[in-house]
């Protein structure tokens, strides 16, 4: 997606297209990694050094309260953002942090949410955040050499 396109797809949620909001978009779309402030701050700030954190995270803020970006409660250390809005799970690997996303048939979550509809009586689902957690393929082969070596 070029900047011209993302510029108006900010608009057409709401938000004003900024230099900075612009990049920050462009940087998690391009890099779908569930980076924290901190990362994506690193990042555009390579090529736009004038950015602060904080301009970088009111930028993040915006995005979110527009819908265009997701803001995972999966790490109680960090906030994480994911640009990726299509149904999907994400697994959070316990031993390096990684976050990989599980991707999910269109109607998965609409489906176990209508055959729990018992148990919601009377709720008002507003979100929902479907995670796994465990190793990595990455960390598992860590894990079997260090034990393997000993």
């Amino acid at each position: 997606m070029d900047r011209q396109r993302m510029a108006q797809l900010l608009c057409s949620h709401g938000v004003r297209p900024t230099q900075q909001r612009l990049a920050v978009y462009e940087y998690l779309v391009g890099h779908p990694i569930h980076p924290s402030v901190d990362t994506v701050y690193e990042a555009v700030s390579v090529d736009q050094p004038t950015f602060s954190r904080t301009t970088v995270y009111n930028s993040l803020h915006a995005l979110v309260q527009a819908g265009l970006v997701r803001e995972l409660p999966l790490c109680s250390e960090e906030r994480r953002y994911d640009a990726g809005l299509t149904p999907h799970a994400h697994f959070l690997c316990s031993g390096c942090g990684c976050i990989k996303d599980i991707p999910l048939a269109p109607n998965a979550v609409d489906n176990l949410l209508q055959k729990r509809s018992g148990e919601l009586d009377g709720c008002l689902v507003q979100g929902q955040e479907l995670s796994f957690s465990g190793l990595c393929a990455a960390c598992c082969t860590a894990d079997s050499e260090a034990v393997a070596s000993v």
